[in-house]
């Protein structure tokens, strides 16, 4: 057992212990492990000084001191269990208390009184930490693309039928062939437990009661077996992908969600094979005097060489699972993803809710992108949408100019840091009550009666990519079996 005292002097690149949890570990003392092992999130484990993706000052700022409150909120438990070999010992408990990992829930309101998702992320961010709120609210460079992404729904009006029987409105569909109780899925959105002790584990509760789909993120702070450990056999979820430059390292983790039945597609995603220049993450982390920002360090090791052909190949080696391709923001990508069908089932436009590139389109512009270049894209693969959806009437539009689902990322995490898995149900039925009030007021009974005959786009078309497309005019001729 060690005091206090003796674990401080071990502070340097030389000598470097920290405390987790009341326990010892030398982080100089792995030998090889440091170079072999990476969790399956992807964020290497903090321990490992010389691998540390934030950089060797990124773990000596903990040297000799209690790391316990940084590292709980983004490792899963089963992380320590990795590193059993760097243990030293214990800290005698009348110098240093274990550190609660399970926070007390806080709110400064009531969720009955939050009455849209502006209010619910006002409230999160008032009881969140500096770091969550950095991470969960920064996009790249001048944030124009996260606010293009909700502005532009703003530029397209209804057109509302009357006389039209609405005494019922329905909003289940199905997606991938899996029945869902709404066209909103939770977009991946990685360390959760950042904002909510309950982190992903509190999102899939939430999304439970709506049977709404959720996509587990790559870089999620739990486990995907811990977070799908309670869910029904009837709750979808998908897997998001981040290709790893140690191939081993994402085969690994195929191999663990191919094992897990409720998970049942993988969403490779590809707008983000580095992080974006997120200034409000990266100047949390300098105030904090921390080496490296959530965003760098999360994507230390991505893959930044994936290739249509080649990782297609390559994943369809090591999945049986359907595939979703998730960042698609021209209408000539999503030609060539129509050309990978049947492998590739479904795309998601999104532009990484403008955390990537800044000015790049928000979905909706790459909806219609897709109606005025290549319709026919819609017939063979099915097209989700994310980014800027704040409203229930935001995701009707979306559905009316032929997305299939609708997914929210922010507004998820904000849900949670309020209430858990119950601020995750407020935003979901927020979400719900607003679509079936404008489906009415539509004169729509369910998602299939919606089309673009509700909408007038005239605003937004002339934002539309004006120019000439090889590509479409070859595709016309490719779906219709001719090429």
């Amino acid at each position: 057992m060690f005091t206090i005292a003796e674990v401080s002097k071990h502070n340097t690149v030389d000598s470097c212990w920290v405390i987790l949890y009341g326990k010892v570990y030398d982080v100089r003392n792995l030998g090889n492990f440091g170079n072999e092992f990476k969790f399956a999130n992807f964020y290497e484990v903090t321990v490992i000084l010389d691998t540390h993706p934030g950089g060797t000052q990124a773990i000596l700022r903990w040297g000799g001191r209690d790391a316990t409150e940084e590292f709980d909120v983004i490792h899963p438990a089963e992380t320590l269990k990795e590193i059993e070999e760097s243990y030293m010992g214990t800290v005698e408990l009348q110098d240093h208390p274990i550190i609660d990992s399970t926070p007390e829930e806080t709110s400064q309101a009531p969720l009955s009184t939050l009455l849209n998702l502006d209010e619910i992320e006002s409230a999160a961010t008032k009881v969140i930490s500096k770091k969550a709120w950095g991470y969960y609210f920064s996009a790249a460079d001048d944030k124009i693309s996260k606010h293009l992404n909700t502005q532009a729904y703003r530029s397209i009006l209804f057109r509302p039928r009357v006389f039209v029987d609405c005494r019922t409105c329905e909003l289940e569909t199905n997606l991938l062939g899996h029945k869902v109780g709404l066209p909103i899925f939770v977009s991946p959105t990685a360390m959760a437990r950042l904002g909510h002790p309950s982190g992903e584990r509190g999102i899939a509760e939430g999304c439970r009661s709506f049977g709404s789909l959720q996509i587990i993120a790559n870089n999620s702070s739990l486990s995907p077996e811990e977070i799908v450990a309670n869910a029904p056999p009837t709750q979808i979820f998908g897997w998001q992908l981040y290709v790893q430059l140690n191939r081993q390292l994402s085969e690994s983790m195929l191999a663990r969600v191919n094992r897990l039945d409720c998970i049942k597609f993988i969403v490779l995603t590809l707008d983000a094979p580095v992080s974006g220049k997120r200034e409000d993450d990266e100047r949390i982390n300098i105030q904090a005097n921390t080496a490296a920002s959530v965003s760098t360090q999360l994507f230390a090791g991505t893959d930044p060489s994936l290739t249509w052909a080649d990782t297609l190949e390559w994943l369809s080696q090591h999945t049986t699972k359907p595939i979703v391709l998730k960042g698609i923001q021209t209408h000539e990508d999503a030609i060539l993803a129509a050309r990978y069908a049947p492998l590739v089932k479904g795309i998601v436009l999104s532009n990484h809710g403008g955390r990537s590139i800044d000015t790049a389109p928000p979905a909706v512009h790459t909806l219609l992108e897709l109606r005025k270049y290549c319709p026919d894209v819609f017939d063979k693969v099915e097209v989700w949408v994310d980014g800027g959806i704040r409203r229930g009437t935001d995701a009707v539009k979306a559905l009316c100019l032929g997305a299939k689902a609708v997914g929210i990322g922010r507004p998820a995490l904000w849900g949670l840091a309020v209430g858990g898995a119950q601020g995750i149900e407020k935003t979901l039925q927020i979400l719900s009550d607003e679509m079936k009030t404008c489906m009415r007021l539509l004169g729509a009974k369910t998602l299939g009666d919606l089309g673009p005959q509700h909408v007038n786009t005239a605003v937004l078309q002339q934002q539309i990519y004006g120019g000439s497309s090889q590509l479409a005019d070859e595709t016309r001729g490719f779906i219709k079996g001719k090429l």
